[in-house]
């Protein structure tokens, strides 16, 4: 269940949830535990509605990803923040450990990613293949403990398993990411990255909304928030 501490921001209008790592964002043919179904859940019992409580999924993460997910309480902020996702306008950054530093500190990476259903993984690609989608993403070193490196990652693409292929591809996977080449999993079985940062115009107050997830309880990720 969603306890009132994960709220990171409500109005009538919306919500925001930091979402733990290991939990789906939307229920899938396996299962219907998920973040969805556990905000309407609470909605529900706590503002006793009688019927059914509407929730848009504005944006996804990854379930052994941590950290901000948006979600619409009406119809008409969900279309609008729609919008807003499909022009750009609504600015995601996240956190990501790495078991290595990048040889370049900051800067801009452009990939092609190809995605492999039976798999559920994605390969980045430094030239246009036919059925890859081109995928963008500023980062900078933001800090360093003495065997793993934080990069702070922003998204201007949103493609699948974006951020955690084209790490992999410059050689820094996200520590515990086994898919994408990390040496161990880590002891919750979730990857050490965070969706740290979610930026955007409030599609009905139109006043801009920062909003700044708290890192998982956990010593590294701690230091690196508190360095």
């Amino acid at each position: 269940m969603i306890h009132p501490k994960d709220i990171l921001y409500e109005d009538n209008h919306l919500i925001v949830v930091n979402k733990r790592c290991g939990y789906l964002v939307q229920p899938d043919c396996e299962t219907d535990e998920a973040l969805e179904n556990d905000i309407k859940t609470m909605i529900k019992v706590r503002d006793h509605k009688p019927g059914d409580v509407f929730l848009g999924v504005v944006h996804r993460i990854d379930r052994p990803v941590s950290g901000a997910v948006l979600f619409a309480k009406t119809s008409k902020a969900l279309t609008r923040l729609n919008e807003m996702i499909r022009s750009g306008e609504i600015h995601k950054t996240y956190w990501a450990i790495t078991e290595a530093r990048p040889d370049v500190e900051e800067g801009t990476l452009t990939h092609y990613i190809v995605r492999d259903g039976r798999t559920n993984r994605s390969r980045a690609y430094d030239k246009p293949k036919a059925d890859g989608k081109k995928a963008v993403l500023n980062y900078h070193v933001a800090g360093c403990s003495t065997r793993y490196t934080l990069v702070e990652v922003e998204l201007l693409t949103g493609r699948h398993h974006q951020i955690r292929a084209q790490l992999s591809k410059i050689g820094c996977p996200i520590k515990g990411d086994l898919k994408y080449g990390a040496k161990r999993s880590n002891p919750d079985g979730g990857i050490s990255l965070h969706s740290r940062r979610v930026e955007f115009l409030h599609p009905v107050r139109k006043e801009m909304i920062t909003i700044t997830a708290p890192v998982p309880k956990d010593n590294l990720w701690e230091f690196f928030e508190t360095m």
